[in-house]
């Protein structure tokens, strides 16, 4: 058996199966004289295993073998949930359309007629090429589309679908580790009057420029912050409860508070409001959810806003 290569060392490496110790060497010598990268193994369920460790975006393999057959192997490829095609080639030396059938059907994409002929092999492994470059473009335009639909087009963090979705799963975490989850939001003081004075560039300068300075000013890989409302933002923090949350808001309050953005000839100056809200699972009831968290956190937002601005609310529950 030969070790598996990583995937990454060559575009399209091949895992190659076959219980025909003969057979097998000679397809692998004719693949490396192709310039394929080949692993190979002597059944399905050693292949499978390999297949588990890394990834080969092509398998080629023998439909009558001990252990596991070709077929079973196409099925188990086909569970697979990495979201990375594998095109599967059946080596076989039945040739009736009810066995070719039964191989497609069980996730098979070709066959070829054991011994396979050198031009038809090369051929076959063309049209294997030209399907897995269509699917991994595929892949990186769902991809694009996906990050795109994530994003706030004007500020640049995470838009508030986003934060909806993943804020149930930081309750979750905090709860199955025995953490705390504190959210802070971020609210620019005289949004509104800002815009009618200098115009909706102006309220777009001001949003990508907090949104940075609120990136910054997190931990990185830890913390993240949306787009939480027209003139706000969420910053979620994972293993800090209100107390660390309020430090970090009285950092983030001065930076805001020093910010100086440029438009043409003009220099625009904000200052924020933070309402903080925070829980420790371990001394919290379960049950606790993403609406009493961001509710209390609006609320404390709000008390902020009524003092004038440029304050800090905040509050540690449980």
């Amino acid at each position: 058996m030969s070790e598996p290569v990583p995937a990454e060392q060559n575009t399209f490496p091949i895992l190659i199966v076959d219980d025909d110790r003969l057979q097998r060497s000679v397809l692998e010598a004719n693949l490396k004289t192709a310039g394929y990268n080949v692993v190979s193994a002597e059944n399905g369920r050693e292949a499978l295993e390999i297949f588990r460790k890394g990834y080969y975006p092509i398998v080629m393999t023998d439909w009558i073998m001990p252990e596991m057959s070709g077929l079973e192997l196409c099925r188990e490829i086909r569970k697979d949930d990495s979201g990375r095609y594998t095109y599967i080639i059946i080596l076989t030396s039945l040739n009736s359309k009810n066995d070719i059938i039964a191989g497609l059907e069980a996730g098979a994409d070709e066959y070829l007629v054991k011994p396979p002929h050198q031009a038809e092999l090369t051929s076959r492994l063309k049209t294997a090429r030209r399907i897995l470059d269509l699917e991994q473009s595929q892949q990186r335009y769902i991809e694009t589309i996906k990050n795109l639909s994530l994003v706030d087009p004007v500020s640049g963090v995470f838009c508030r679908r986003y934060m909806d979705e993943r804020i149930h799963q930081e309750i979750k975490r905090a709860y199955r580790y025995e953490r705390s989850l504190s959210v802070i939001l971020v609210g620019i003081n005289l949004f509104e009057q800002t815009v009618v004075t200098h115009g909706h560039f102006a309220g777009d300068l001001i949003l990508k420029c907090c949104a940075d300075s609120l990136v910054e000013a997190v931990r990185k890989d830890v913390d993240w912050v949306a787009r939480y409302g027209q003139d706000s933002f969420a910053v979620i923090m994972p293993e800090t409860d209100s107390a660390g949350a309020m430090i970090v808001a009285k950092r983030l309050r001065i930076r805001i508070a020093s910010l100086v953005m440029k438009m043409y000839d003009k220099e625009l100056k904000v200052t924020a409001s933070f309402g903080i809200s925070g829980f420790t699972a371990s001394q919290q009831k379960l049950g606790f959810t993403a609406d009493i968290l961001l509710d209390k956190a609006d609320h404390n937002l709000s008390l902020a806003l009524e003092e004038g601005g440029n304050t800090i609310k905040g509050v540690q529950m449980g």
